[in-house]
């Protein structure tokens, strides 16, 4: 998707979520800037999410995955984002989750 990325992962108890996605920033914002001159800009935004999943859920975790510009068809991803935190209890303030 142009404005989002989902990695589901197994992720050891000796490494943080923070430390992960500060990981694959790095790495990947160096990998892409190597790709051509237009991506010589390119930066990650500040924030990201961070969901635990349960085994029993990895396969439909996977699918969803997969079929994310379906889903984006129906809905985009703030629209989904809200629904999702709505749907889990999981406390939010609007002005916090977007920087356009």
């Amino acid at each position: 998707m142009p404005d989002h990325i989902h990695i589901l992962c197994n992720m050891s108890k000796s490494i943080t979520a923070c430390k992960l996605v500060e990981e694959i920033k790095r790495n990947s914002s160096r990998w892409i800037k190597t790709k051509h001159i237009h991506y010589s800009h390119f930066a990650w935004q500040t924030g990201y999410g961070a969901f635990s999943v349960s085994p029993s859920v990895c396969q439909r975790t996977i699918e969803y995955i997969n079929n994310q510009a379906l889903h984006h068809r129906k809905r985009n991803f703030k629209e989904e984002y809200i629904l999702f935190l709505k749907e889990y209890g999981i406390e939010y303030d609007e002005q916090y989750l977007w920087r356009d």
